[in-house]
Parts: structure tokens; sequence; C-alpha cells
């Protein structure tokens, strides 16, 4: 049975600032959880319809019905799970290699693909601007499907860590070069920028190469494609190149 506090706190934690205060997010779904159990994640508590994670001690795991898991639950049709982590401390950035940068991405679902992205690419470091949606959101959590547990993800004032880096910086705009006929480097940071207005003004003087990827439909008329679209295929380049 799950309690009236217990209720409270998980539901609080829907939201960044009850995130931040307590120290604690959520995950549901046992792929997910599974991922995180099996990683540096510290469970706090496990709660579950049914009689599985045995290899989770009894007293961090509480079997609860379908009712008391919707209460809880920010999903719309419930999984059969839902786990309560600790917020792991904040690694240090990984400064070599490729590293992706997120301006001002808002989109949980972005988010969440684009980290599955980098775990399947290989790209070990995010840095996210202050402004892009935080990862402990359980609609980000969800979509990562696990990659949460291997890719270093750090938010930071992007403009600032720009100015201090030697490594070349790439945009994606639509009159770049063409990504296809470019040369394209290993250790470099890669610009993805926000899903309506792209990447912002004062972070676009800072990038030393814009590319693009080219349209190649007959029309011409499609204005830009989804950010995590769009990732997928600038990594995809990157990595061929490799």
């Amino acid at each position: 049975m799950v309690s009236k506090n217990q209720i409270k706190l998980i539901s609080g934690l829907h939201q960044k600032k009850q995130r931040s205060a307590n120290q604690l997010f959520f995950a549901e779904g046992v792929k997910v959880i599974q991922e995180l159990l099996q990683s540096n994640f510290e469970l706090e508590h496990l709660y579950t319809t049914l009689n599985d994670f045995e290899s989770v001690q009894i007293s961090k795991r509480t079997l609860i019905n379908e009712q008391e898991l919707k209460k809880i639950s920010a999903l719309s049709t419930p999984n059969t799970c839902l786990a309560v982590f600790k917020i792991p401390a904040e690694n240090p950035i990984i400064d070599s290699g490729l590293i992706l940068a997120l301006d001002d991405i808002r989109d949980p679902g972005n988010l969440g693909t684009i980290m599955r992205l980098c775990d399947w690419f290989g790209i070990k470091q995010i840095i996210c601007s202050k402004e892009t949606v935080d990862i402990y959101n359980p609609k980000v959590v969800q979509a990562t499907m696990g990659s949460i547990t291997r890719v270093n993800v750090s938010y930071l004032d992007l403009k600032t860590f720009l100015s201090q880096t030697k490594l070349p910086v790439f945009g994606t705009f639509m009159d770049g070069e063409n990504i296809y006929q470019s040369n394209l480097p290993q250790n470099a940071i890669i610009i993805m920028g926000n899903e309506g207005n792209g990447i912002s003004a004062e972070i676009e003087k800072m990038i030393t190469s814009r590319i693009t990827i080219p349209r190649f439909g007959d029309l011409q008329k499609t204005e830009s494609l989804n950010v995590a679209s769009a990732t997928a295929i600038v990594l995809s380049e990157f990595k061929r190149n490799s």
C-alpha cells in the first residue's frame, strides 16, 4: 500500500522545483527501471503491481494495486511499476571527442530521443543550456529508455562554455555547407537549436562552421526537420566520417 505522504512526495516530483528540493526523480516501466537498477543510480523505493523485481530488497519494494499506481503515475495509461531514484551528483564534463550541445530544447520527448541517439552513436557528453528541459522530467526519463544511465549530461551557461573551448563549433542552418560534402572532424562541438527558433543569435555568433542537411524533395517546401531527426542525421554523418 502507498501512503498519503508517499503519494504527495511522488506527485510533487512531476515538478522540477520539487525534484530539485528533494533530489529525487522517478521512472516508470520495467525496462527503464531495470536499466537504472543496473547502473550507479541509487534506488529510493520501488512500487509495483506485480510480485517482481525480486533482486530489490523488501524494505525498498512495495506491492500496490493499479488504482494506487494511477495516483502516482505520470502516464495516461500506467505501466506496472514506478521507482523513485536519487538524483546523482553531476559528473565532470568530458571535453574531448564529439560533444553535443543543446540550445534551449524544450520538448521532453525530443531530449529523451536525443539522449538515446547519443547512446547509439557513442556520444558520451551532452551540454544543455540552462533553458533546456530537465533530464529528470518524467517524460524525458521515459523517452530515454535507459540511455539516461550511459550519457553524461551537464547544464551550464552555453555561451560561457563555448567561449572557453578550443574545439571547432558546428551548427545546423538552412544556408550552411552541405553536410554530405563537409570535412567533419572527430573532435568537435555540435550545436542543435530550439524546436521553433533554431540556434539563438548569441550562440550563432560563436559557431565556426555552418552546416546544413539538404532537402531532396522536388517541391522544396518542407521548412525544417524535427530536432531529434536532424540530430540523428548529423551524428550519423560525423560518425561515418570517422
